[in-house]
């Protein structure tokens, strides 16, 4: 899926100044003024705490009247994101070149309004830097570290690390969806005039290809019953890695993962898990299908009567049918 833009009334103002003015931030907000980047509700907040109480660590559900909080394009993205199980994603920014991933926001306070501050890692760290690097290296120049008057190693960045960001789009992504995002700084001029177009395509194209087909790593397949049917949202976790994702209305999942060997679980309400253990390799997708068997749901023992023997046999004449009364006392 391609979406052309996020903030068209943006674009269109922009547009209208021109490539030569020094509007530096011209066009960032939308028509109501807000920064749609800036707009997304916060779940970093919540899963940090969450993560203090062992809560959920993938969708963070949405705070109350999140609808009334959000701009109409940011929910209309939202809404977007949520009808489909999105693997990967990139969002295209202008004003640097690096590779930026998750994530965003930094958990210590005293930190968020500085830049260079101190690194926020996912528990997908590792992975996220190696799809950050798929880009920088494949792009013409990002890799060099040096652009824009700053310096990026191997051209990436983890977002926290380089200034704390609040609301963002990629950490909202890999909160509320099983997408992994990351944010793509592609130009040091954020509306390059039409004679350098050609130039930052040249540069980009196989980037962008090179990225897509990232897609292909990990494990994908079926959670399904004893009936073949499959089961949505089941959780399928991966031991050692602190993000979980669901499958899909069909039963269909895909976890990114970086070659090696895991233990995966699949889960879901009413069935009991399944545990396997299965090797990635650097290639293509293992394919590792779930059945589950549904739980067995056992009857409580019965109460006994705390009543004395005596009150349990009046208890009982009082229910005796009328029938097998009078037959009784024939």
């Amino acid at each position: 899926h391609i979406m052309p833009s996020m903030n068209p009334d943006g674009y269109e103002v922009a547009a209208k100044q021109g490539p030569d003015s020094n509007g530096y931030l011209t066009g960032r907000n939308n028509a109501n003024g807000v920064d749609l980047n800036r707009n997304f509700p916060d779940l970093n907040t919540l899963m940090y705490y969450s993560r203090e109480i062992s809560g959920p660590n993938h969708h963070i559900p949405l705070p109350d009247n999140w609808k009334s909080q959000v701009e109409p394009e940011t929910l209309a993205v939202i809404q977007w994101i949520s009808s489909y199980n999105f693997v990967l994603s990139a969002n295209l920014h202008g004003g640097a070149v690096v590779a930026n991933y998750p994530y965003d926001k930094s958990q210590d306070q005293r930190f968020r309004s500085h830049r260079r501050t101190v690194n926020t890692p996912t528990p997908d760290d590792k992975l996220f830097q190696k799809l950050a690097k798929t880009y920088s290296y494949a792009h013409s120049w990002m890799h060099r570290g040096w652009n824009c008057g700053d310096y990026f190693a191997d051209g990436i960045t983890n977002g926290a690390s380089w200034y704390s960001l609040s609301k963002g789009m990629q950490d909202f992504n890999y909160l509320y969806t099983n997408c992994f995002e990351i944010t793509l700084e592609l130009s040091c001029n954020k509306f390059p005039p039409e004679e350098d177009l050609e130039r930052q395509w040249m540069a980009n194209r196989e980037a962008l290809v090179a990225f897509i087909e990232e897609v292909h790593q990990g494990i994908k397949g079926l959670v399904s019953d004893e009936n073949n049917n499959g089961i949505a949202g089941a959780v399928i976790s991966v031991q050692g890695i602190s993000h979980d994702v669901t499958s899909g209305d069909m039963g269909d999942y895909f976890r990114l993962l970086l070659p090696g060997t895991y233990t995966v679980t699949a889960s879901a309400e009413g069935y009991q898990p399944q545990t396997v253990t299965t090797t990635v390799g650097p290639a293509a997708p293992s394919l590792v299908h779930f059945q589950l068997k549904q739980e067995i749901v056992r009857k409580p023992p019965e109460r006994k009567s705390s009543g004395t023997r005596m009150n349990n046999k009046a208890l009982q004449k009082k229910v005796v049918p009328r029938a097998t009364r009078q037959r009784t006392q024939r």
